[in-house]
């Protein structure tokens, strides 16, 4: 009979044992798909993401060329839509803060003249660091050009009093940016799984 459970016991012990490796070794696994955050490091060394590549942006507030303050040399914000990557390691991750400057800004006026916006985009934070970025966008309001021809040839004072629509590029707006310097990156090393524990048998 004592022999009989001391078997058992064994036969218990290496199944766990078996068990525990399976699920570390999965575990492992798990680990080793999911994207890792890269660190950003000097250019000595490491992959590199190079300038050019495509970096996805979101306007966080709105821009409209009627608001007065809305002016030439004025910074607004962005934010970073979705996860730039390397490989498997994530160099700069969605939400990220990101700039933009308005260069230009023409208010709608008489004779139907539009509003027109125009802005670039200049940087992006990762952790401490500002990365520099590069592109620009504009948006123009719609002109009264039609209106302003009838109105001048009907009645010239009317067509003065004739104006076009505003720019207006509302927040969460999509901006297509680049990446202006190559980034160096330490990808980021997994933990390593977990051990099972010995299995002693007495």
């Amino acid at each position: 009979m004592g022999g009989f459970m001391l078997r058992l016991t064994v036969a218990a012990s290496a199944a766990l044992l078996i068990s525990s490796s399976a699920l570390a070794q999965a575990n492992g696994q798990a680990a080793l798909a999911a994207p890792q955050r890269a660190t950003i490091v000097s250019p000595d060394g490491g992959n590199v993401l190079r300038a050019g590549v495509e970096i996805p942006l979101r306007l966080e507030e709105s821009l409209d060329s009627n608001d007065k303050t809305v002016r030439e040399g004025n910074r607004f914000r962005m934010t970073v839509a979705s996860d730039v990557m390397l490989g498997r390691s994530i160099v700069i991750p969605a939400g990220s803060p990101a700039t933009g400057e308005i260069t230009d800004v023409r208010r709608k006026g008489m004779w139907g003249k539009s509003g027109r916006i125009v802005a670039r985009v200049l940087s992006v934070r990762v952790g401490d660091r500002l990365v520099r970025l590069s592109g620009s966008f504009d948006d123009k309001g719609t002109t009264g050009t039609a209106g302003v021809v009838g109105a001048v040839v009907l009645l010239p004072v009317a067509g003065f009093f004739m104006t076009g629509t505003s720019a207006k590029i509302p927040a969460g707006s999509g901006v297509k940016a680049f990446l202006d310097e190559d980034l160096t990156i330490a990808s980021a090393t997994p933990a390593p799984a977990p051990q099972p524990a010995a299995v002693v048998i007495k």
